[in-house]
């Protein structure tokens, strides 16, 4: 009789400890995940002018229109155009448009926004270059012998250096110069 009331005793025993365990709860809990995707910045540019064929003329105008386009989305950038002149003559002249800096000679820039639109630049004031009326017929047969060119290239390079600080205009035309 002392083991069936041992064995009653620990089967309530037991049969408490299932009651008040399964009462007993541990405070838990969860969080939904945070998912970090990173992302590639870039810039796009392109250079694009209409194409025509260039004659020297005394006292004209030659229609020339180079463009630069940052690309929509592009990142924040510094936008440089290169102006390379070969066999250049005083009796032809142009100015830069508005709105770029002369870094050095034949370098000039901008500092370009993001934009969800392109953006697109002029790069000669009036989209043209000036025959002077002085030139003479010799002077022309000289120049056809080794003609002219003017040569324009674009390059782009981010604007900031890190999180709080951005290049200087000249730091970031090393970045890219040829």
């Amino acid at each position: 009789m002392k083991k069936k009331l041992l064995a009653s005793v620990v089967a309530v025993a037991l049969a408490a400890c299932c009651v008040i365990g399964g009462t007993l709860a541990w405070l838990t809990d969860k969080t939904d995940p945070v998912v970090n995707t990173f992302t590639v910045g870039n810039i796009d540019i392109t250079l694009t002018e209409t194409p025509a064929t260039y004659k020297i003329l005394p006292g004209t105008e030659i229609a020339k229109d180079p463009k630069v386009t940052v690309e929509a989305d592009s990142e924040a950038c510094y936008l440089f155009v290169k102006v390379d002149e070969a066999n250049w003559i005083d009796e032809l002249s142009y100015a830069i448009a508005d709105g770029w800096t002369e870094l050095e000679t034949g370098v000039y820039y901008q500092v370009v926004d993001t934009n969800k639109a392109d953006q697109t630049f002029a790069v000669l004031k009036d989209n043209k270059v000036v025959v002077s009326e002085n030139l003479t017929k010799e002077e022309i047969e000289a120049v056809s012998a080794n003609a002219p060119t003017l040569t324009f290239t674009a390059y782009a390079v981010q604007y900031m250096k890190n999180n709080t600080e951005h290049f200087e205009p000249a730091e970031a035309w090393a970045k890219v110069q040829p």
